[in-house]
C-alpha cells in the first residue's frame, strides 16, 4: 500500500522541524477539518479536510470567503497526517515552508454524497461545523496548464444561512486569531506602556556597553554578568523555540530545557536570559558548558532568566525595565522548573557588589537602568562591570607542541580592526587540559590553510595556519602597546559568535557615556532647534522603531552621510503612516517646510519646480521630523549638473536568488569591472540587493554614461545568462539578477550611504570594503537599532573613493573594440 504521506515526509527535516512527523491513521466517528493560517514566505490559509486516514491539503493564498460570489483559489498540495490538524508554531528558517502557523479555525465536517469519488472527480461538497465556518461548500478541480504539478481548485460557499456578503462581513479580516486553547489566564493588569501586538517571529537582544567603572547617581539596578551564552525563549502556546543571540535556532540542542520553558504559565511570549552549568560552588562554569554542548549532554544547563520584551499579546518593550521584570517575576513564579531561575538584582551598593563578584571568582555584573526600555542594540541603559579583561578573538593559527606536551603548543588569535582586516593580537598556551588539546587540535586540522588570515602575519613565528572559522574566549591581564594581550587563559570555545564581527572591545569612558533617555522622555529629542513631534509613533512593527528612533538614528550618521548628501539633487521618501502605510516619493519641496532644506537654482532643471539639497544635520533631523525615511541621490551634482561623477550598478535579484548566488554574482561584476581598468566600491542596499559604486570624473554626459552602464550588463547577461538578465519586470528575473543600469539616466537616483530604507526593519544602506563582501549575510544586515556597532569603525571602507575617480576611455574601448 502506497504511503500518501510520503511526499509530507520527504520536504521536511523533522531533527530540525517542531511539525509532527505523523503517521497513517484509522478514521474517527466524525472527520475532522483544519484551517491553518501559514505566514510563510507569503501569508496563506491551508484548508485540510479529513478522509482516508490524512488531512487532504489545499493552500488558499487569500483565505476562506463566506460570501458565495467570491470564489477563492486552492492550490491543491500534499497530503498531511491527522496529527498537523493541531499544530501550531514557527517553521524554522531553512525548512520547507518557513515561517508561522496558527490553527484559524477548527472543526467536523460532513461530506454530501460520496467523498471518495467527488475528491477523485473534482467536484467535493460537504458541510463544515467549525468555530468560524460553518454551513455548505463545495471545492472544484479547474483545469490546469500543462505540466503543473499541483492542480488549481475552487473554493467556493454555498448560498445559505452561514453566508454572509463580502462588503458586510470578511471571516479572514475580522477573526484574525488561533482558536486555540491557551493555557494561562491573561494577567490583570497591564503596564501603562504596554501595546498589544502579535507575537514576533524574531527578537534581536538588547547589548550591554563595557564601562571603565560603575556610574554615578541612582536608578541602576544590578544582576549577576552570567558566563554562559546568551539565550531567547520564544513561547507561543506549546511551540517553545530557543535562540541565540545571533538567531540560531538551538531548541534541538536544548530539548529538555524545551519542555521546562513549556510548564512555564505564560502562553506567548519572548524570554531572554542567559544559559549557564553551574560547578559545586554554584558557579557558572564556562568551559563545562562547552563540554555539555560537546558531549550532547545538555539536560543539567540552567537557564536565569533577566527580561520579558513581549508577552501574553503584549509588546512591552517600551515598558520600563522594573515594570517587565517585575511581570517576569510573576509569571516565574509558583511551580517553577528546576532548571529555569530568575535573575536577581541586588540592593546593594555596586562596588561592593562588585568586589563581591571578583571575591567570589565571577566574571562581573550587569547593570541595568530601572526606568529604561527594550532596546534590540547595543544601548548605554545596560553596562558591563568585569572582574578582570576578557573577550572573544578569532583562531588564525597554532604552533607545534614543546617537550612532553601533546596537541599543540598555542593559539594564534586575531581582532578585526576598524577596517575588517584580521590583525595579530598574541597567543594563548594556557588552559587547557590534555583532553581539550587532542579535541580542539582535531577541529584545528579539519579547517587547515597555507594561507595565513592575519594582514599582517607574525615574523619569526613557525606556524600551521586555519580558516578564521573559530573563535576563542580568553582571560587575559591587559593590552601591551603593540596591541597584544597579555598572560592569557583560555576559557573555552563561542559556538554562538560569528567570528566576523570580533573586534577588540574597549571599556567606555562613564563621563563620555549618552545620557540614557527613561520611556517617558520629552518630546523634543533631536537637534535641539527642531522639534519632533510624536517621538513615540511605532513607524516599522517589525523592529518596533519609532519616529523619534530614525531622528535620532539620523543625528548619529550626520556626520558620515553628510558628504554622500552634498550638492546633489535628493528625492525623498516620505511615509506618514510608516513603513506599512502609503508612501510618497518626492523630488521638490511642494510647501512642506522642512526646516534646512536648500532649494537648488530652477535652472539646474528647467521647467520643473526647484529640486532640493540636504547639506546640514539639521536638515536631515527635519525632514525626520516631516515623516522623510529614504534620501534618494542623484548620479551628478551641482558643480556639473549634466555630467555624471559615478555608473551605479544596483543588482537586483529575482525570485528565487539566493544570498550566496548575489554574493557571487557581485563578485563577477566587480571582475569584470577590474578587466575594464575601473575602480569600484561596494554597498549594501539595505533592501535585498547590493550597489557597486564607479567614481567617475565629470567628463561624459547622461546617455554615454547609461549606454556604458547598459554594455556592461548586457555583457553580462550575455556571457552568464543563468545569473544575469538584462531585461527589467519580476517576470524576467525569477531565478537570475537584473543588474540595473536605468539608474544611471539623468533625473534617476539612487538610495544614498547611511539611508534608511521604508522596508519593514528599516534596513540601512552601508559602504563597505569588497574584503567584506564574502561575510555580508544579507543587504539589510544593519538597521537603524543594531547599526551602533558599525558606525564605531575608525577606518572609512570607502576611504580611496575620491583619488579613485576616473574616465570611461579605456573601459569603453575594452567593452566596444569597434
Amino acid at each position: 500500500m502506497t504511503d500518501s504521506l510520503e511526499a509530507y515526509r520527504k520536504k521536511r527535516d523533522f531533527r530540525v522541524t517542531g511539525e509532527p512527523r505523523g503517521a497513517l491513521a484509522r478514521a474517527g466517528k466524525a472527520l475532522t477539518f483544519v484551517v491553518q493560517k501559514h505566514a510563510a514566505s507569503r501569508l496563506h490559509y491551508d484548508f485540510r479536510l479529513e478522509l482516508d486516514g490524512t488531512l487532504k491539503s489545499w493552500a488558499v493564498p487569500k483565505g476562506p470567503s463566506v460570501d458565495p460570489k467570491v470564489r477563492r483559489m486552492a492550490v491543491h498540495v500534499e497530503d498531511h497526517p491527522l496529527s498537523y490538524g493541531s499544530f501550531e508554531g514557527v517553521i524554522p528558517k531553512g525548512q520547507y515552508g518557513a515561517g508561522s502557523v496558527i490553527v484559524w479555525d477548527r472543526g467536523t465536517w460532513v461530506p454530501i454524497g460520496d467523498a471518495r469519488s467527488g475528491y477523485a472527480a473534482g467536484k467535493l461538497k460537504f458541510e463544515l461545523r467549525g468555530e468560524k465556518l460553518r454551513g455548505r461548500w463545495t471545492l472544484v478541480r479547474m483545469r490546469g496548464k500543462a505540466g503543473e504539478r499541483q492542480a488549481p481548485w475552487l473554493l467556493i460557499k454555498e448560498a445559505d444561512d452561514a453566508a454572509r456578503p463580502m462588503s458586510e462581513f470578511d471571516v479572514v479580516e475580522e477573526q484574525p486569531d488561533s482558536v486555540m486553547d491557551r493555557k494561562a489566564p491573561r494577567p490583570k493588569a497591564k503596564p501603562q506602556a504596554a501595546v498589544p501586538d502579535r507575537l514576533p517571529l524574531a527578537l534581536h537582544p538588547q547589548l550591554a556597553t563595557l564601562v571603565d567603572r560603575p556610574p554615578a547617581g541612582a536608578g541602576w539596578t544590578y544582576e549577576v554578568k552570567f558566563d554562559g551564552y546568551r539565550l531567547l525563549a520564544r513561547i507561543d502556546g506549546d511551540d517553545v523555540r530557543l535562540f541565540t543571540r545571533n538567531g540560531h535556532d538551538w531548541t534541538t540542542r536544548l530539548k529538555e530545557l524545551r519542555d521546562e520553558v513549556r510548564l512555564l504559565r505564560i502562553a506567548s511570549g519572548w524570554l531572554d536570559g542567559e544559559i549557564v552549568m553551574l560547578d559545586a560552588r554554584g558557579n557558572p562554569d564556562f568551559q563545562a558548558l562547552q563540554n555539555a554542548f560537546d558531549t550532547s549532554k545538555t539536560k543539567d544547563i540552567t537557564y536565569f532568566v533577566f527580561d520579558l520584551p513581549h508577552f501574553d499579546g503584549h509588546d512591552l518593550t517600551r515598558v520600563p525595565l522594573a515594570e517587565r521584570r517585575h511581570l517576569l517575576e510573576g509569571a516565574l513564579a509558583g511551580k517553577r522548573p528546576g532548571r529555569i531561575r530568575f535573575s536577581e538584582s541586588f540592593d546593594a551598593p555596586v562596588d561592593q557588589l562588585l568586589e563581591g563578584a571578583c571575591r567570589k571568582g565571577l566574571e562581573g555584573l550587569i547593570g541595568k537602568r530601572a526606568d529604561a526600555p527594550y532596546s534590540s542594540r547595543r544601548s548605554p541603559s545596560w553596562i558591563k562591570l568585569k572582574c578582570t579583561r576578557r573577550q572573544e578573538f578569532v583562531i588564525a593559527g597554532y604552533t607545534d607542541p614543546k617537550g612532553s606536551r601533546n596537541g599543540f603548543g598555542s593559539l594564534l588569535l586575531g581582532i578585526h580592526d576598524p577596517g575588517g582586516n584580521l590583525v595579530y593580537a598574541g597567543n594563548v598556551g594556557t588552559g587547557f587540559d590534555e583532553k581539550l588539546l587532542a579535541a580542539l587540535l582535531a577541529r584545528l586540522k579539519a579547517i587547515a590553510t597555507d594561507r595565513s588570515a592575519f594582514d599582517a602575519p607574525p615574523r619569526g613565528l613557525k606556524a600551521h595556519w586555519v580558516r578564521p572559522k573559530l573563535v576563542a574566549e580568553v582571560a587575559f591581564a591587559e593590552w601591551t602597546s603593540e596591541g597584544r594581550i597579555r598572560h592569557p587563559v583560555f576559557r573555552g570555545l563561542r559556538t554562538d559568535k560569528d567570528p566576523r564581527a570580533i573586534t577588540r572591545e574597549e571599556a567606555t569612558p562613564v563621563k563620555a557615556m549618552k545620557a540614557v533617555k527613561p520611556v517617558k522622555r520629552p518630546v523634543a529629542r533631536a537637534t535641539p532647534a527642531i522639534k519632533i513631534t510624536h517621538p513615540e509613533r511605532l513607524i516599522d512593527s517589525h523592529s518596533k522603531a519609532t519616529k523619534g528612533d530614525l531622528v535620532e538614528y539620523y543625528e548619529r550618521v550626520a556626520e558620515r552621510m553628510l558628504p554622500h548628501l552634498a550638492r546633489r539633487p535628493v528625492a525623498l521618501v516620505r511615509g506618514p503612516q510608516g513603513v506599512a502605510g502609503k508612501l510618497f516619493f518626492q523630488k521638490h519641496d511642494e510647501k512642506l517646510g522642512i526646516p534646512g532644506i536648500r532649494h537648488l537654482d530652477p535652472a539646474l532643471w528647467p521647467h520643473h519646480a526647484p529640486m532640493l539639497e540636504v547639506a546640514t544635520a539639521a536638515a536631515l533631523a527635519g525632514a525626520a521630523q516631516m515623516n522623510v525615511i529614504e534620501f534618494h541621490t542623484w548620479n551628478s551634482t551641482t558643480r556639473a549638473i549634466d555630467k555624471p561623477d559615478r555608473v551605479i550598478f544596483d543588482l537586483d535579484p529575482g525570485e528565487g536568488v539566493s544570498w550566496a548566488t548575489l554574493v557571487e554574482a557581485t563578485a563577477l561584476t566587480r571582475q569584470m569591472l577590474d578587466l575594464l581598468g575601473l575602480a569600484s566600491f561596494l554597498k549594501t542596499s539595505g533592501g535585498k540587493g547590493l550597489h557597486i559604486v564607479v567614481p567617475l570624473r565629470p567628463k561624459w554626459n547622461y546617455p554615454e554614461v547609461k549606454d556604458f552602464s547598459a554594455a556592461v550588463v548586457k555583457h553580462l547577461s550575455a556571457t552568464l545568462p543563468k545569473i544575469f538578465v538584462a531585461k527589467s519586470g519580476p517576470a524576467n528575473r525569477i531565478g537570475r539578477i537584473f543588474v540595473d543600469y536605468l539608474r544611471n539616466g539623468r533625473g534617476a537616483t539612487t538610495a544614498a550611504a547611511y539611508s534608511a530604507r521604508a522596508r519593514p526593519g528599516l534596513g540601512v544602506s552601508v559602504p563597505v570594503s569588497w574584503k567584506e563582501l564574502a561575510g555580508l549575510e544579507r543587504a539589510d544586515q544593519w538597521n537603524i537599532l543594531n547599526i551602533d556597532e558599525r558606525l564605531k569603525l575608525r577606518a572609512d571602507p570607502w576611504k580611496d573613493y575620491e583619488s579613485s575617480r576616473q574616465t570611461l576611455d579605456k573601459a569603453l574601448t575594452k567593452l566596444l573594440p569597434d
